[in-house]
């Protein structure tokens, strides 16, 4: 199965609580390879004065990164302070993971990628193009340039091997 990034709601003003809860219940269960990452979306901006102001992007929402197996999905639900996923019809269902596109949205103005990009991305491995003029080919990596957040791609153009170069957020893993 593959890691997905969900949203989670919360009791509003407890987002900070309940990911601390979540991430403990992951490790104390031995789901850390399970339940990856617990992210509580805001942003941090200076005011008038000079004071570091955080505002929460999502007031009542958390993201996680998860693989979503029945004792994963059953730990985030059970969580307190935890009243649901988002996406999920209810019923027992589970629900849709965000798309690449929404995470790296979100992310992105936190100055946060959805892709770990020392573990994740490394030269040789195949990947999609989710975005741009290249969008729908498939490539091999040739580097990782992580401080720009880019990494040139060969994919097959006319049948020739041509190296592009794209963002992390352009691109999705096999």
């Amino acid at each position: 199965m593959e890691k997905e990034w969900y949203v989670v709601n919360t009791y509003s003003g407890h987002e900070n609580k309940v990911k601390e809860k979540l991430e403990m219940r992951a490790s104390s269960m031995g789901m850390e390879d399970y339940i990856l990452r617990v992210v509580v979306p805001e942003s941090k901006e200076i005011d008038a004065k000079g004071k570091e102001k955080i505002t929460k992007l999502f007031p009542g929402y958390i993201l996680v990164e998860m693989v979503m197996t029945d004792e994963a999905w059953f730990i985030v639900r059970n969580t307190p302070g935890v009243t649901g996923f988002i996406g999920s019809s209810g019923k027992g269902a589970k629900p849709f993971p965000l798309t690449p596109m929404e995470v790296d949205k979100i992310l992105g103005s936190m100055g946060m990628s959805r892709l770990d990009a020392e573990a994740d991305l490394k030269v040789g491995e195949k990947v999609k193009v989710i975005s741009g003029p290249f969008e729908g080919m498939f490539g091999e990596i040739k580097t990782v340039d992580i401080e720009k957040a880019t990494l040139e791609v060969a994919i097959d153009l006319f049948g020739q091997e041509t190296t592009v170069e794209l963002e992390f957020s352009e691109i999705s893993k096999q």
